[in-house]
């Protein structure tokens, strides 16, 4: 039995779940998420509490029993609470703003940068400071994954996007010298 899988979701106040063969329909506050369960596995609703169980016992449900365990629970904190990223640039002269549905990075390159954002997702841009929001965990993350990928933060100067207090390891430049190295003259 997966040690994630097993574990029952407890359902939030003001999150209501569906279920219909193998669909499952979760709603809250923040909107509303649906989700398409594999035939090797199933859920049950009983008590305020959701759990997922393998139907049969393949190597294919063993493996998505705890995934899908973890989607359905990441759903039902999404519609109560939501999810939230945040970048920072850092850099001469690096900006951001939103202009209609796009997302335009100035980060050092000799043109801007434009992202499309998503419906689902919420962003705002204020010069260095970018913001995701939303109700799908994995939405959320792979957008400013995207962002981030434009300029990753190099090691040197420690220039470009990253996350909020994401600690960047530092290397030494060329005037740091290895003690030993080279030749007595």
């Amino acid at each position: 039995m997966s040690k994630i899988g097993k574990i029952p979701i407890t359902i939030s106040d003001g999150v209501t779940i569906t279920t219909e063969n193998n669909l499952v329909n979760i709603k809250g506050p923040k909107g509303e998420l649906a989700y398409s369960i594999p035939s090797d596995l199933k859920i049950t609703l009983e008590d305020g509490l959701l759990k997922v169980d393998r139907k049969k016992n393949s190597t294919k449900a063993r493996a998505l029993h705890g995934t899908w365990r973890s989607h359905l629970q990441n759903a039902i904190i999404g519609v109560k609470e939501g999810y939230k990223k945040e970048l920072e640039l850092v850099g001469l002269g690096y900006r951001s703003e939103i202009k209609g549905e796009k997302l335009v990075l100035q980060v050092g390159f000799s043109h801007p940068v434009e992202i499309d954002v998503p419906e689902e997702i919420n962003m705002t841009a204020d010069k260095n400071q970018i913001s995701v929001e939303g109700i799908d965990k994995q939405k959320v993350g792979q957008i400013a994954a995207i962002i981030r990928r434009v300029r990753p933060p190099e090691p040197y100067k420690g220039t470009g996007i990253r996350y909020k207090n994401e600690i960047i390891r530092r290397k030494a430049g060329k005037s740091a010298k290895a003690v030993g190295s080279g030749t007595n003259t």
